[in-house]
């Protein structure tokens, strides 16, 4: 929305970690498990005398989104109480981060980090199930990343984009699956605009689940805030939510601030110098980073990889993987590689997509079909027809194609038995083609490929018929 208002957005994205077991405690980390309340435990639904332990696989997840941001990894960390009351919250507190998060600084798309810390997961408050309300506990302590981005975003696109490329970013390196529609990623939008360089009164819009629902919300507060401002009416301080069926965002509290929640350092967690713990070393854990979006993107550009078809692999971990692999079977020749993109970004996806899995030598059987279609051994539908059995099954191209007996056929003294069995049989359509009717030729072609199973050259089948049509 266009205002003559300067507006400033700040994000707070929650995403729960993948680990095998919740942030605290050894139940096992499946917030969407069918049963409710059944991975739960005396610690994570806050029975007296429990004792919270550190769970030090969901700390390094947070280290490695540090890392891979530029961001700093602290070498002191501790665990604070959040205090505030509600159903979801058990203890009536939640374990957080507040003086010494576990990363500050760093940036994606070109937007400044504030902060990364780590805390659980509240349960789950059910409206709709009884006639009253009730709480799932499977959530309650799960592993919590929030991230918090200076207040630098201008507009609602910049916001979306963000967003975007941080889920990426998460998938990529295996701490998150982040999908919005369940919950495991949520946006929180800061919004204030202001008639001068000071920040306006800053209003907070939670729990927005996708990206379109993110800048959707942003233009909405941008129109309403400034329909306030020209009125003459004051900006509250508030926290809104956002419904969704009317797009627009509804008041829900007064905003909190920090003092509201007393933090206090958890008694019951130690203190961790995390420079001393050798799994959290520079070292360990540069082992473990895998390729960024923005390395694989430099990387295929340089391949001439139309950028499109790169984000389609890229958003996924699977195809992305398979591609990388391939590449290097292929010695990243440049020609093979945008084929490749091509075969990966569509009819491998489309394999996935339908439930299949690759197998364990994918990359290796499809570098093998690439190679055969680059050198005209075979066409790109007998490519498609066989890509299933190449890819999912590890089947050799160049034997399957030898043993279904679908070699492409270029030599045009083959095809020419062919091309006559073709001119008799279809008469009118010669006629057709000579009166000058040129889709009748393809026609020809397409006949041609059928009787040989998609074996034929088209090009040169092409070129056969019109020299024997033509006589």
């Amino acid at each position: 929305m266009k205002t003559t208002y300067k507006v400033t957005v700040g994000l707070e994205i929650h995403a729960e970690l993948k680990t095998e077991s919740k942030m605290f405690c050894d139940c096992i980390n499946n917030p969407h498990h069918d049963e409710a309340n059944t991975n739960i435990c005396p610690v994570c639904t806050a029975q007296p005398g429990t004792l919270p332990v550190v769970n030090m696989t969901a700390v390094e997840n947070v280290l490695k989104v540090g890392k891979a941001l530029g961001s700093s990894l602290a070498s002191f960390t501790e665990f604070d109480r959040k205090n505030y009351f509600y159903p979801d919250i058990p203890k009536a507190y939640q374990i957080s981060q507040y003086q010494f998060p576990l990363v500050t600084g760093g940036e994606l798309e070109g937007v400044a980090i504030t902060r990364i810390h780590l805390e659980e997961d509240t349960a789950r408050n059910l409206h709709d199930q009884t006639e009253g309300s009730v709480v799932d506990f499977n959530r309650a302590g799960v592993p919590l990343m929030e991230l918090v981005t200076e207040p630098v975003i201008h507009d609602s696109k910049s916001a979306g984009k963000f967003a975007k490329e941080l889920q990426l970013l998460l998938r990529t390196l295996g701490v998150s699956d982040a999908n919005m529609e369940k919950g495991e990623m949520r946006v929180e939008a800061n919004i204030s605009i202001s008639s001068s360089d000071e920040l306006g009164t800053k209003v907070e819009v939670k729990n927005l689940n996708s990206f379109k629902s993110v800048e959707l919300a942003i233009e909405y507060e941008i129109g309403r805030q400034s329909q306030l401002l020209e009125s003459g009416s004051q900006i509250k301080q508030e926290t809104r939510g956002w419904d969704e069926a009317k797009s627009r965002t509804f008041s829900q509290r007064v905003k909190e601030t920090a003092n509201d929640y007393r933090y206090f350092p958890d008694p019951d967690i130690p203190k961790y110098k995390l420079d001393s713990v050798e799994e959290f070393s520079n070292s360990r854990l540069n082992e473990k980073m895998p390729k960024l979006p923005n390395e694989i993107r430099a990387e295929w550009d340089l391949l001439e990889i139309n950028r499109d078809i790169t984000e389609v692999i890229i958003a996924d971990k699977a195809l992305t993987r398979l591609m990388t692999e391939t590449l290097v079977e292929l010695s990243n020749d440049k020609s093979m590689a945008r084929l490749t993109a091509n075969y990966v970004s569509s009819d491998v996806q489309g394999l996935l997509s339908a439930g299949n899995l690759l197998h364990d030598r994918a990359s290796k059987t499809l570098a093998n079909l690439i190679k055969m279609l680059s050198t005209n051994e075979l066409n790109s539908r007998v490519g498609k027809d066989i890509l299933s059995q190449v890819i999912v099954d590890g089947k050799d191209p160049k034997e399957l194609v030898e043993e279904l007996g679908l070699k492409q056929e270029s030599s045009p003294e083959a095809l020419l038995a062919l091309a006559a069995e073709i001119i008799s049989e279809n008469e009118a359509v010669v006629a057709e083609y000579k009166a000058g009717k040129e889709p009748s030729l393809q026609f020809l072609v397409g006949q041609g490929m059928k009787k040989t199973k998609g074996a034929a050259n088209p090009n040169v089948l092409r070129d056969v018929l019109v020299k024997e049509i033509n006589k």
